[in-house]
């Protein structure tokens, strides 16, 4: 069976493809990426664990405006001022986004292929 020329070979994946970086060139010790990925990781458990590229692609979408709209409301918060239209504007895309990777929680699917029972089977042996 030949193999598909679309799927790159994990050595051959980027930083972010094969999981290491969420975002490219980012210090992962700020604040701010902390909370990313904290975001980025319920949003992901929320989806089931295992994310289409084009849901995570839109859970990272929803988490950068996540973010943002908390500066902003932390902005606000401290005496700060806001621009209602963008935060507005912002609010919008961000409930619409949500709204295509879902709003309710996804229970993560556990159910073992019957390969996975018949090699534990076979590695009891």
């Amino acid at each position: 069976m030949a193999k598909s020329a679309s799927i790159a070979k994990p050595q051959g994946r980027s930083r972010i493809g094969n999981g290491k970086d969420l975002l490219p060139g980012v210090n992962g010790r700020s604040s701010t990426m902390r909370r990313y990925r904290e975001i980025y990781g319920q949003l992901v458990s929320d989806m089931g664990g295992d994310p289409s590229e084009a849901k995570s692609i839109i859970a990272k979408r929803s988490t950068t405006l996540a973010i943002w709209c908390e500066e902003a409301e932390a902005s606000m918060a401290n005496g700060g001022a806001i621009d209602i239209g963008e935060f507005t504007t912002a609010t919008n895309a961000l409930r619409r986004l949500l709204a295509d990777i879902g709003l309710e929680r996804r229970a993560k699917d556990i159910t073992q292929s019957i390969y996975d029972i018949a090699r534990e089977k076979q590695a009891a042996a």
